[in-house]
């Protein structure tokens, strides 16, 4: 995945978290993906948030445009898919860094994102990751939002 700064720098996300943790221990780091049919096409983006103590947030960010999945739940499922490979990736590459998954699921069973939470979060928590479904912080998921569509 090729990751960029709000500027349209092109970065590294796993080299520009590792100086971002360097410059700041006490960040807060999120990653979280979010999608959005824009025509007959799907944009998934995936941000890396970091937000800092009484300072605010700053995030770097991944946009794709797909076709169309056949139906929501994989459209969904895919959002998941997209995070966890970011997670990983920066796991394998930064052992120790500490860093919130924010899935863009929600508790509500009147959702139909809810059909995803035990699944997704399950995976996620499996491998030792803090997970936030709505209404709890959705700080990169917010961010993904911004730039899908």
């Amino acid at each position: 995945m090729d990751f960029k700064t709000i500027g349209n720098q092109r970065v590294n996300p796993v080299t520009y978290t590792a100086k971002i943790i360097q410059k700041d221990p006490f960040v807060e780091t999120h990653i979280g993906t979010d999608s959005q049919r824009v025509g007959s096409y799907i944009n998934y983006v995936t941000a890396i948030a970091y937000r800092y103590p009484m300072k605010g947030v700053h995030y770097i960010y991944c946009k794709h445009t797909f076709p169309p999945n056949k139906d929501n739940w994989s459209r969904l499922w895919f959002e998941t898919e997209r995070t966890m490979k970011i997670a990983e990736r920066l796991s394998h590459n930064l052992p120790g860094i500490r860093f919130e998954i924010d899935m863009d699921y929600n508790n509500d069973e009147g959702y139909m994102s809810h059909k995803l939470v035990s699944s997704a979060k399950g995976w996620a928590e499996s491998l030792g990751y803090k997970v936030n479904i709505k209404p709890n912080k959705q700080i990169a998921t917010r961010a993904a939002d911004h730039h899908c569509r």
